[in-house]
This record gives C-alpha cells, sequence and structure tokens, in this order.
C-alpha cells in the first residue's frame, strides 16, 4: 500500500531500547478533507527519512501491523501501526530536466554530466542529438564511466 501527500512532521530518531529504533513522520493527504497520516519507520529505515523536508510531496509505501495486548486485569486490547518501508520525492519524478537542481544542490554537476550523448542514441533525429528514448524507456550509456569512483548512492 501507499500513502501520498506533504510531509507535515518529520520526527527524531528514537531509541526505544537498546535493540530498537524508530522515526516518525506525519504525512498530510491531499483530498477533499485532508488526513494527517502518522508512519513509523524503523530500525536502519530511520535513515531513509534524512533527506526530507518538511512540505515536500512525498510517496511512502508502508505496511499496516497490528498486535493484541492483554492488560494484567485481563481486558484484550489491539493497536495498528502504519510502517514505512521506502520514501520518494514526488516534485522529483514529476519534473523533467536536470535532477541536480531538483534537489537543490548548489555545485556543479560532475565532469562528464551534461556531456551530449553519442550519436545514434536518444531520440530518433540524429540531428537532435541524445537524450531520453522515448520509445524504449531508456538513456544512452554514461560518458568517462569509471568504476572505481564511489557513488553516493544511500545503499
Amino acid at each position: 500500500m501507499e500513502v501520498t501527500g506533504k510531509i507535515k512532521m518529520i520526527g527524531e530518531p528514537q531509541q526505544v531500547s537498546s535493540s530498537f529504533r524508530k522515526r516518525e513522520v506525519v504525512v498530510t493527504t491531499d483530498e477533499q478533507y485532508p488526513q494527517h497520516i502518522l508512519i513509523e519507520f524503523t530500525q536502519d529505515r530511520t535513515d531513509l527519512l534524512n533527506p526530507f523536508q518538511v512540505g515536500q510531496p512525498v510517496k511512502i509505501s508502508i505496511n499496516l501491523r497490528g498486535r493484541e495486548w492483554v492488560s494484567p486485569q485481563g481486558e484484550t486490547r489491539y493497536f495498528n501501526t502504519i510502517q514505512g518501508w521506502r520514501i520518494e520525492n514526488l516534485v522529483q519524478q514529476s519534473m523533467g530536466g536536470d535532477p541536480y537542481q531538483q534537489q537543490g544542490y548548489n555545485q556543479a554537476p560532475p565532469q562528464g554530466y551534461q556531456q551530449a550523448p553519442q550519436q545514434g542514441y536518444g531520440q530518433n533525429n540524429p540531428q537532435q542529438g541524445g537524450g531520453f528514448n522515448q520509445n524504449n524507456n531508456s538513456f544512452p550509456p554514461a560518458p568517462n564511466f569509471n568504476e572505481e569512483e564511489p557513488d553516493d548512492l544511500p545503499f
């Protein structure tokens, strides 16, 4: 399941026990009657919230969790949790153009980032040059690719 909306609040990471940590985010849905949905990220997934800020439109993949608890008096109660396991920035997906500008980078892109693709790739018109090929949903190979160079991916 997924929840989409704008981030209303991002909580600080909480160390609940020596082996369990969580972090909460509240997303306000964009509906006729907006809902404020509390979503909990746990363990190593708490770090997924680090690059996000209040006000950003996001899509969060969730699982619903439920548990039963019996009090010392014998009363049974049930609790539900909405647990997030992935979060995506919707602005980045819906906008075309330069991902460096979309993410707010203040520095120039890496060398070779804006180089023209090789002839034969991209649009069907070789006079226009390369770019995204909408016919087969692909990009041309990266120019000057170096496997030894570290990347900035979070995984």
